[in-house]
């Protein structure tokens, strides 16, 4: 069993399956984390309980990372509903994806967050709804507006003019879906707190694939491994209209915490693990990790001890000719 963070990272990035011996669910019940899993694996799904009382080992650190207004029943019960398709996913990355989904109080619903598995590896993914809900908790946001621009419908974008009267935007909402057409602009913008409205955020589709190409791994790594089952993929509108929300950054002015979601964001993408939320005593033996990778595997040039300074000599006291000389040059 992987007792510090550093082994249970090492556990979560490594390809390498491990041995595990299958028993049936009612045996594992109180068993390892990867007994857990083995199990679940096995028998198709039927262990979900017996993973979620797993999980529930952890609920101080759940009870912790939860923000108050989040109850910890609702979000154990989110995440009920989405452990059987994470059963192939080692308990070092579930553990840490779900952590940080606690942290944002985000709910892993599918709207406001998705816990997604590539590989064997779990992680955290804030959908467009969590940015929203986080972007009103800061309090220096009165309303926010995302949307997407149909072929039929109605608008007007003019910069130049002051707002509201720069943007509008009437959705042909009783024509057909053939009538209405494709999307053809994303937009984003909020109304402030103190009553001013932000920027529009408008990316046309070339725009979101110019982002998606340069930006997303997780994109890159499902074509060149022929899956093509990124959210980019799977869900193209919903990355289109998050991408013109997280635009909003350079002209609204962001929390602490929004900052820290699009950081958590981008880890999960690249394929990191995210640990955003640690448990105090975990905490340390990242720090030691961190430090012992960066002394064994980062700069492969020797590094030069320090020279010890060399100690001052006592000055030899001066002869008689040089004293006579000195006397001399006085006079």
């Amino acid at each position: 069993m992987a007792n510090t963070l550093k082994d249970r990272v090492r556990a979560a990035t490594s390809d390498e399956p491990k041995r595990t011996e299958v028993r049936p669910a009612a045996a594992v019940e109180d068993g390892t984390e990867e007994e857990l899993h083995a199990a679940e694996r096995a028998e198709g799904g039927a262990t979900t309980d017996a993973v979620l009382a797993w999980l529930e080992r952890y609920g101080e650190h759940f009870t912790k990372a939860l923000p108050s207004h989040v109850d910890r029943g609702a979000f154990l019960a989110a995440v009920r509903s989405a452990l059987p398709d994470l059963a192939p996913c080692t308990p070092a990355s579930l553990l840490q994806a779900l952590l940080a989904c606690a942290r944002f109080g985000l709910m892993p619903d599918g709207r406001h967050a998705v816990i997604k598995r590539e590989g064997r590896l779990a992680s955290f993914v804030p959908m467009y709804q969590g940015y929203v809900d986080l972007m009103y908790r800061s309090g220096r946001v009165g309303s926010v507006h995302v949307g997407m621009i149909h072929a039929g419908d109605e608008w007007n974008y003019e910069p130049s003019a002051p707002p509201p009267l720069d943007f509008t935007h009437k959705p042909g909402l009783t024509l057909t879906r053939e009538q209405r057409g494709k999307p053809i602009l994303a937009y984003a913008f909020c109304w402030l707190a103190g009553g001013a409205r932000s920027q529009v955020v408008i990316l046309t589709r070339e725009d979101a694939e110019e982002i998606r190409d340069e930006y997303s791994q997780a994109y890159r790594r499902a074509v060149e491994s022929g899956r093509c089952d990124s959210f980019w993929h799977t869900d193209f509108d919903a990355m289109w209209a998050k991408s013109a929300l997280r635009r909003l950054h350079k002209v609204v002015p962001m929390s602490t915490e929004l900052v820290q979601l699009a950081k958590a964001d981008d880890a999960g993408d690249a394929g990191k693990v995210q640990v955003v939320h640690a448990p105090d005593e975990d905490a340390q033996a990242l720090a030691d990790a961190t430090a012992a990778h960066a002394a064994a595997e980062g700069s492969q040039e020797p590094v030069r001890a320090a020279q010890p300074k060399k100690r001052a000599q006592p000055k030899r006291p001066a002869s008689r000719k040089t004293r006579r000389r000195k006397g001399r040059g006085r006079r």
